[in-house]
């Protein structure tokens, strides 16, 4: 099949969703299937470049910056972000090409038109992978609420859904969000749980035994830190453990909460923590190497069932996990069921200090766990078995 790949999030980019799409990228190609990623990008001055990157045809078109700027700004700019992808690819040498499916990937939720100009020249289906069901999540955790703004959101989000022919959710419990839309008839709503590819040997940069963290089991925090994880909480876990001389915490990535994290543990006079820039995300292996348990966090406010990147390159790594997550979320039975590590639904720090110990403790007599982190990884987040699942979507 030839594919078109609509995303705003692929390398040089580090974030999950990043590595995500290009692993599997990798797996439609490797699966026989042509593919073609569109990126919006606004570090070049020509309209479009296109260029090859693991038998993959990546073509970025110019649109205006949508990160590291005000909402207001960065709304105005993904508003108007399809529309000029589609112009400029209608000036780039693809202009002509007709695909035979065509995927996209949410975040973000404004890419509903050109999918759907794609669709019409192309006479093709299309697949929507969402990640996080905007803007319900940004009312959960009170960064708005469900006035003119949300309705404007909202209205973008169901357009995009719209243009779906298959919707594909991270987990079960994200299923009854969509019941609505799947009455429709020729729609159709499955499970495509997140995916992750071969793990890299590349060295680390961060070497924590050149650190003050050097010979303690490290708890390690590796991806975003924004308003929607919360990732306060790992403070005050820092915080009621600072008397243990065996035990540190890692924060490595970037996000709009880093620096005040940063600012916030300096205060108070954290000597088991470190941060450290975002990296590249062929290091991630060696770094969790290098620790003993990985730390999943989520916003407790949540209503929606997330199971982040971060959680399969644990599993990938043979890390059991502290997962602080919202009540009821998909995650929390894996974990139980599959016994990889320890869960608390709440914000109580008594709690969470107490289930850090029992995972350390876990960690200690039961060597049996790393492997069966490797072993769910292997059965449920297989990057050949996602690539499957949306060309067979695409196919129906």
């Amino acid at each position: 099949m030839r594919i078109v790949l609509v995303s705003d999030a692929f390398p040089p980019l580090r974030s999950s969703g990043a590595v995500q799409l290009r692993d599997l990228c990798r797996a439609f190609v490797a699966q026989g299937h042509s593919v073609t990623v569109l990126l919006p990008t606004a570090e070049q001055t020509d309209p479009w470049r296109v260029h090859e990157s693991d038998a993959v045809t990546v073509v970025r078109l110019r649109t205006p910056r949508t990160r590291d700027i005000g909402y207001a700004r960065r709304t105005l700019a993904e508003l108007s972000m399809p529309w000029l992808m589609l112009w400029n690819l209608r000036r780039s040498p693809l202009a002509d090409t007709r695909w035979d499916g065509v995927v996209w990937y949410s975040p973000s939720i404004f890419h509903g038109p050109l999918v759907s100009a794609l669709k019409r020249s192309s006479c093709c289906r299309s697949y929507l992978i969402i990640r996080d069901i905007f803007p319900e999540w940004a009312v959960d955790v009170g960064l708005m609420g469900r006035g003119m703004v949300y309705r404007f959101f909202d209205a973008v989000a169901r357009y995009q859904y719209s243009v779906a022919d298959v919707i594909g959710v991270q987990t079960p419990g994200n299923r009854p969000y969509f019941d609505a839309w799947v009455r429709r008839s020729g729609r159709q709503l499955e499970v495509l749980p997140n995916w992750l590819g071969g793990a890299s040997e590349a060295r680390c940069s961060i070497r924590v035994s050149e650190t003050r963290l050097s010979g303690r089991k490290i708890f390690v925090y590796a991806g975003n830190m924004g308003v929607a994880q919360g990732v306060g909480v790992v403070l005050a876990l820092a915080d009621r453990m600072r008397n243990r001389r065996d035990v540190g915490f890692l924060f490595v990535g970037r996000g709009s909460e880093a620096e005040r994290l940063k600012s916030e543990a300096a205060s108070i006079g954290l000597e088991n923590v470190l941060f450290f820039d975002e990296i590249d995300p062929d290091e991630i292996p060696d770094l969790y190497a290098q620790c003993s348990a990985g730390l999943v966090v989520l916003d407790p406010r949540h209503r929606s069932h997330n199971i982040p990147g971060k959680f399969l390159t644990y599993m990938q790594g043979g890390l059991p996990v502290l997962a602080l997550v919202n009540p009821g979320n998909d995650i929390s039975s894996m974990i139980r069921d599959e016994r990889v590590g320890q869960v608390s639904e709440g914000r109580d720090t008594d709690e969470i200090c107490a289930l850090a110990g029992t995972l350390l403790e876990q960690i200690k007599s039961d060597a049996g766990l790393p492997d069966r982190c490797r072993a769910l990884f292997v059965r449920e987040f297989s990057v050949e078995s996602a690539a499957a699942q949306v060309a067979a979507g695409l196919r129906r």
